[in-house]
């Protein structure tokens, strides 16, 4: 029956994998896979460029870096070099309009005049002068300043609220100088908390194969630990209520949860879910206590492999690299598009109902270098208005804005694939050396880039695609949700939160088949489908070691990046507030004006480097549990088809393999 049964999963999984006398790791002699994805996928790349090119061509960034006068005229360049800073004549006029700031494209623009504040000329001087600041090259009135009496405003009150709100969402000049400041004194020491962060993930990784036993061992009983505790806490405060007599029917339905707390069902209900918890935890540990020594001792030959290979730890600098080189593209990119378009200049008056002004066609097109004619109207002036929306290219701002939204997902996802890949080649060959280390290749990691390169970019480049549609399909409807939140029913958010929570399912299953495909693509050279399919196979016919696997190694994980960045965070916030006594001078603290400011910088900083250093190992483990899975269905460890897993992976297993003959003449 067991047999029967045993067919039947190898039908529905596929058949184990048959010894093959060639294989003895990656393959050397590949092919270019995924050809069709790999063409299309270039021809994007170059119509990337291509949008590049053309918003570089019509785009103008200094739109959103620098004021411009009612002329059209930026402060701070050219002619007005010496001029940076912008003067509204009539500054309350920005204050009462309806569109108080628009600085996406147009900058901040006013119904009233603008100047460079040093340029004063006849009949383009402001009816009055305020003490002013600058705040993002603009004069704003100082808050206390009582303004003059103006047609239409009665209350001060409103012209001081306003003020203060421009003051205070534009004006952050102060504080940005400050954490400036704070940068300049202490960026050193957040180097050295950077390297402090970088020495004990390594250590940590390296020292696994020393501690990884009794290291989970201690997180898993401090796991049960927490639960039992959970389970008498739990069981004090319902023992202490029914005592009191609170029950659920006394408080009945309300929507303050807090008030939940006070009823003994509640901790009856919490109870009974922890002690579920602890036991299936205990017969976890009880059944599957084989496979918790298979993973442990996969993690030993993890650190090994990143011992043998250090080179590999330092690859995520290469994948932020290009990371921050298809981001900064990207939102360069961006920034010309939005600010493409020829500047627009209408007539406007201060007064148009003074007489001579009703014949003037006011908010029509004007020349600012035409001198005007109609002096009968005052205040007359041809301002700028904005940037103009027509053309090819300004009608297509927004399809190719969609064009390189979508760049930017593909080029992210194939950069991550492409360190996968490169990683589960270097590991892949470290598993399949019989004799380590005198087996491994020498330079595992630059061959392994090369070949990546050179044979898999569209099979890469179709596995970023297809997550790629899943993660443009969720900011889709995030969109659709954050605009439609205001008027949905129940009903329509039950089901929108239904859609999200499917699509962020099958975005985290596509992230884990593609990691798996990319190590099969590393070991074997197939395609990208092929690929996924034995390696899907391969972890169903396994799902039991798979779960044990993962599991262990998260709570490894986690405590790694747990001790790393809490140490780091420890360190530095006794380091920048002073509270180490006895430092010398050269290790005095700086004095900061936010000294949580490299605290929280240290910390971040930590993090990034742990996730880093703890990405490579996790690939390094997930590509040995591959290997080992395909070493345990292709060869019995007979001479011709030997083992090629680690000892104590053969002692855990019962298993072992076949001394050659003239071994088996020495003992005896």
């Amino acid at each position: 029956m067991g047999g029967k049964q045993r067919d039947e999963d190898d039908e529905a999984y596929g058949k184990p994998v048959k010894y093959d006398p060639s294989f003895r790791g990656p393959i050397k002699n590949r092919s270019c896979t995924d050809v069709i994805c790999c063409v299309l996928f270039l021809l994007f790349i170059l119509g990337y460029i291509v949008v590049g090119i053309v918003a570089w061509l019509y785009g103008d960034p200094r739109q959103v870096l620098y004021p411009r006068n009612s002329t059209g005229a930026y402060c701070g360049m050219g002619e007005n070099k010496d001029k940076p800073y912008l003067l509204y004549f009539n500054i309350f006029s920005c204050i009462l309009s309806s569109n108080i700031i628009s600085v996406a494209k147009n900058g901040l623009q006013c119904p009233t005049p603008q100047t460079v504040i040093t340029s004063l000329q006849r009949e383009l001087c402001p009816s009055f002068l305020l003490p002013s600041a600058p705040a993002l090259g603009r004069c704003f009135p100082w808050t206390n300043v009582t303004p003059p009496a103006l047609p239409g405003i009665t209350n001060d009150t409103t012209i001081q609220q306003g003020i203060s709100g421009l003051i205070d969402s534009l004006n952050a000049r102060d504080i940005s100088v400050k954490i400036f400041e704070d940068f300049a004194q202490s960026w050193y020491w957040i180097l050295v908390a950077l390297g402090v962060a970088l020495v004990l993930s390594l250590l940590f990784i390296l020292l696994l194969r020393l501690v990884a036993g009794p290291l989970v061992l201690v997180l898993i009983l401090g796991v049960l630990g927490v639960l039992a505790y959970g389970i008498y806490y739990c069981w004090e405060e319902y023992r202490v209520l029914r005592d009191k007599g609170a029950s659920i029917s006394q408080l009945g339905f309300t929507t303050n949860l807090s008030a939940y707390q006070s009823v003994q069902e509640t901790w009856l209900a919490a109870l009974i879910v922890l002690a579920v918890l602890e036991a299936i935890l205990l017969l976890v540990l009880i059944f599957l206590r084989q496979r918790i020594r298979i993973a442990i001792a996969l993690l030993k030959e993890a650190s090994k492999a990143v011992g043998q290979m250090m080179s590999t730890m330092f690859y995520p600098l290469v994948t932020f690299v290009l990371l921050l080189i298809c981001i900064a593209y990207w939102a360069m990119t961006a920034l010309y598009l939005a600010t493409s378009g020829q500047p627009q200049y209408v007539l406007w008056a201060s007064n148009i109902s003074s007489p001579g002004c009703e014949k003037v066609p006011i908010n029509t097109s004007c020349n600012p270098t035409a001198q005007l004619v109609n002096s009968s109207c005052p205040g007359l002036m041809c301002v700028f208005q904005g940037y103009s929306s027509k053309g090819l290219i300004q009608r297509s701002v927004f399809n190719l804005q969609i064009y390189g939204v979508l760049g930017l997902f593909w080029t992210l996802n194939w950069v991550l694939a492409l360190g996968q890949c490169v990683l589960a080649g270097a590991f892949a060959s470290f598993y399949w050396a019989f004799h380590k280390p005198q087996d491994i290749p020498t330079f595992p990691l630059i061959s392994a880039f090369i070949c990546t390169l050179r044979y898999h970019t569209g099979s890469l480049a179709f596995g970023a695609l297809i997550l790629t549609l899943v993660q443009i399909a969720r900011v889709i409807l995030e969109y659709i949700d954050h605009k439609l939140r205001g008027v949905q029913n129940p009903v329509a958010r039950c089901i929108m939160c239904c859609f999200k929570c499917c699509l962020w399912c099958l975005e985290k299953f596509i992230k884990f088949l593609n990691r798996n495909a990319y190590i099969m693509i590393a070991i074997y050279g197939k395609n990208f489908c092929v690929s996924a399919k034995n390696a899907f196979m391969l972890l169903m016919r396994n799902i039991v070691r798979v779960v044990v696997l993962d599991k262990v190694t998260d709570l490894l994980l986690f405590f790694g990046k747990l001790l790393v960045v809490g140490g780091v965070g420890v360190l530095s916030f006794f380091f920048f507030s002073g509270r180490i006594p006895g430092l010398g001078k050269d290790f005095k603290s700086p004095h900061l004006n936010y000294y949580w400011l490299p605290i929280m910088t240290s910390i971040l900083g930590a993090y990034v480097i742990a996730s880093g250093f703890f990405s490579v190992f996790g690939m390094c483990v997930d590509t040995l549990f591959l290997c080992f899975l395909e070493d345990l269905e292709r060869n019995n460890g007979s001479l011709d088809r030997p083992y090629y897993m680690s000892k104590s992976l053969l002692k855990i297993l019962g298993k072992k393999n076949e001394a050659p003959p003239d071994n088996k003449k020495r003992k005896k």
